[in-house]
């Protein structure tokens, strides 16, 4: 592992990727073995020099390939009405993508 790391923005969230990290992210459209580009790189450390975005940094970007698209583990919700003897359980299943960083390019 190297010592190069980005901090990237998407589907609302921040990851700090490193090349050959696997992230799960949002769900993404694509096959596994697609490739994908992330752009909105908030900071990159390439070779000890660090770049900061205001709010992203310009010409950065990360990228990576789809290693599968799979579901998170089942989310519980569970409302309990007192005195009427009313409840109510849902479930839920968040679709995410597995994402391995191939390559950090900086500005």
């Amino acid at each position: 592992m190297s010592i190069d790391y980005a901090i990237i923005h998407t589907g609302g969230k921040q990851y700090r990727v490193r090349p050959g990290d696997t992230i799960q992210v949002e769900k993404l459209d694509g096959d596994p073995g697609a490739q994908v580009e992330f752009t909105e790189v908030l900071l990159t450390s390439v070779g000890g020099n660090i770049a900061v975005g205001k709010p992203k940094v310009e010409g950065a970007r990360v990228t990576g390939e789809i290693a599968g698209q799979i579901k998170s583990d089942k989310t519980i919700s569970f409302k309990y009405m007192a005195k009427t003897r009313r409840r109510r359980i849902r479930g839920h299943r968040q679709l995410i993508t597995q994402v391995t960083i191939k390559e950090i390019t900086p500005a």
